[in-house]
């Protein structure tokens, strides 16, 4: 495929797209079309929103006489799971491959829409039994199989609202997630594969209802197959219902208005108990929809693999409803990237022939350190774009990406966005010129700027806060149970503007570096230093893996920078690596951004979304609580 190489005539950092891909492009005048969602939203998003079915159209693209809490196609009707499913039954479709499913063990199942609609119904059917209606909200824990996508559609079916909890969470976080919600159904598996032992998942679920008093029913996949607890009158095999004959009637698709909730997904704060954020039907469809259709350039003929789980908000968007509203055929994988071997995901792309991958950093850093010759072995000539998500790339790993993985031909779609902004926020398209390490620019109809703390733009290249000026489709609506909540955490600090946590910068040429969280920000001697910023020096040198960066206290300095590397395999740590570390620091970015210490780990405490909990590593080093570890992936 040599009309689709990248042209690697870059500007000092800048890598341009290929021509062949300018024009394969479903986009090819970025800055057109954003001047039109910029200048005229409801237009840009109505036009949008034509795409898919209403039962009734909006009376008003959006309406914004209670900030913060927009609603948009105000009185339509309409299911997300009838655009995502039913509409594509009565085109070519309905025979064309939804899900490619390969497990751990190396098991292998399919669904074309057409069965897809068959597993939905039956497992809709199901949760009618257990007497869930619309409104309800149902808590499903499950690993990465099938079912869990079945059941989370089946929700939305019904016009119940799901709320995934990732199958790696403690009892705490469960009972406490099932607590909130208030679900009186949960659905599980007996277990789930990872790294070749099985997650005892039902021991778990068995556990956080003894300590709460919500759970009436309880719906169990079986995927492991080992004996587990059944308590009688609560719990039901899945397949065991799936045999009643009322199982297999049909199952109309209920009509829900488009501010009717769809899900809650709790994210945890550095502080206080996790907070449940609300999307809801109509908005959110049409984001996720148009963000993956015009970032990945969807075709027909793509398959499509996004790495990350259902159970986090890349997987709701990115897994679950955005491939299947495109019509899209996606790929799913149960286990772990590295078992049995380094070369397993590379393995999957070459024999199912996938042309996107889309994958967080950490995973990216993790593969990166077992070398090139794994991912060499393999045939990975089917991609055809590379995407990025969960924290900024170091420049070090977008190059081995772009190189190794993409054979310097595949763009890297960089995106910026949260479980509160529903979709991509920042992002390049594939005609955008790419910076190494930049989310780019923003995409069509969201207004970004960096601010100060007095909420005035910052000049070019200079640090601020990043925010967000206007509202957008798939954005949070509240925060489930407590609006004021919602109202204080992201809507006090700047009138009228969403502000999003994190610290940026925007350079001369419009582009967006994300720096971190605020939290991640480390004032040394008056200078704000970004922790990513040094862990990207740190992991540029080639004895380093990953790093992560924290700042303590310092009587004279205000604070001090701390580093915890993982080395790359067969590397061992000493004095003398550790001092050429800290020379290294020096070299990329300045004297001032030299760790004062060094501490070489095997492990570095992540979310099980693969983001550094550096607040963790902060108060382990100054002998604090550690406070909520619900996402703690370990």
């Amino acid at each position: 495929m040599e009309d689709n190489l990248m042209n690697n005539n870059f500007e000092g950092e800048v890598y341009h797209p290929a021509q062949a891909i300018i024009d394969e492009a479903h986009i090819k005048d970025y800055e057109y079309l954003y001047k039109m969602s910029i200048d005229n939203p409801e237009k840009f998003w109505s036009e949008r929103a034509e795409e898919f079915y209403w039962s009734k159209k909006w009376d008003k693209v959006l309406d914004d006489s209670n900030p913060p809490f927009y609603q948009w196609f105000t009185n339509a009707k309409t299911n997300i799971v009838y655009n995502c499913i039913d509409r594509h039954l009565k085109t070519w479709r309905r025979n064309k491959l939804a899900l490619i499913w390969e497990g751990e063990g190396g098991d292998v199942k399919t669904y074309s829409y057409f069965s897809l609609n068959r597993e939905v119904i039956k497992f809709a059917n199901v949760l009618k039994s257990m007497g869930v209606q619309k409104g309800d909200i149902v808590t499903i824990y499950m690993p990465r199989i099938p079912e869990l996508i079945f059941a989370m559609l089946a929700c939305a079916k019904i016009g119940a609202a799901h709320s995934v909890v990732y199958g790696g969470f403690s009892v705490d976080a469960l009972a406490g997630r099932i607590e909130d919600a208030e679900s009186k159904v949960l659905i599980t598996a007996d277990g789930g594969w990872l790294r070749g032992s099985i997650v005892p998942l039902k021991g778990i679920v068995d556990e956080a209802i003894a300590r709460q008093g919500t759970i009436e029913h309880v719906v169990v996949v079986k995927r492991t197959g080992q004996e587990v607890h059944m308590a009688p009158g609560r719990d039901y095999y899945y397949h065991d219902l799936c045999e009643l004959p009322v199982m297999n009637q049909n199952c109309e698709t209920e009509m829900v208005d488009s501010e009717d909730m769809l899900f809650i997904l709790y994210t945890s704060g550095t502080t206080g108990k996790p907070k449940g954020i609300v999307h809801t039907h109509g908005g959110y469809m049409v984001y996720t929809a148009t963000t993956l259709k015009y970032v990945f350039d969807l075709k027909d003929e793509d398959r499509y693999w996004c790495a990350a789980d259902p159970g986090w908000i890349t997987g709701h968007s990115y897994i679950v409803y955005g491939p299947l509203l495109n019509g899209a055929t996606s790929f799913m994988y149960e286990g772990a990237p590295n078992f049995p071997y380094p070369n397993r995901w590379w393995k999957m792309i070459e024999k199912y022939g996938i042309s996107i991958l889309y994958t967080a950093p950490t995973a990216i850093r993790g593969l990166m350190r077992f070398g090139n010759a794994w991912a060499n072995r393999h045939d990975l000539s089917s991609l055809r774009l590379l995407g990025s998500v969960g924290e900024p790339i170091n420049p070090e790993a977008w190059k081995w990406y772009f190189n190794v993985i993409g054979r310097g031909k595949c763009p890297i779609m960089d995106t910026w966005w949260q479980t509160e902004t529903g979709g991509f926020m920042i992002t390049p398209i594939p005609i955008t010129p790419l910076k190494p390490g930049s989310a780019t620019k923003p995409f069509f109809g969201i207004d970004v700027d960096v601010v100060d703390n007095d909420g005035k733009p910052v000049p070019a290249g200079e640090e601020g806060n990043l925010v967000i000026k206007k509202p957008w489709p798939a954005m949070l609506r509240t925060i489930y149970k407590d609006p004021e909540r919602y109202v204080s955490q992201y809507w006090s600090t700047f009138k009228n503007m969403y502000q999003a946590g994190d610290s940026a910068r925007k350079d001369k040429d419009g582009y967006i570096w994300v720096i971190g969280r605020l939290d991640d920000v480390i004032k040394v001697s008056g200078y704000r230093l970004g922790t990513a910023e040094i862990e990207s020096a740190l992991v540029s040198h080639n004895a380093v893996a990953e790093a992560a960066v924290i700042g303590l206290p310092h009587e004279v300095r205000g604070n001090t920078i701390h580093a915890y590397v993982l080395l790359r395999a067969g590397i061992d740590g000493n004095d003398a690596l550790a001092e050429d570390l800290k020379k290294h620091v020096g070299h990329e970015i300045g004297p001032i951004a030299k760790p004062e210490k060094i501490t070489f780990v095997d492990v570095l405490p992540k979310t099980r979304s693969g983001k550094i909990m550096r607040r963790l590593l902060k108060a382990r080093a100054l002998g604090l609580p550690e406070g909520d570890k619900s996402t703690l992936e370990e």
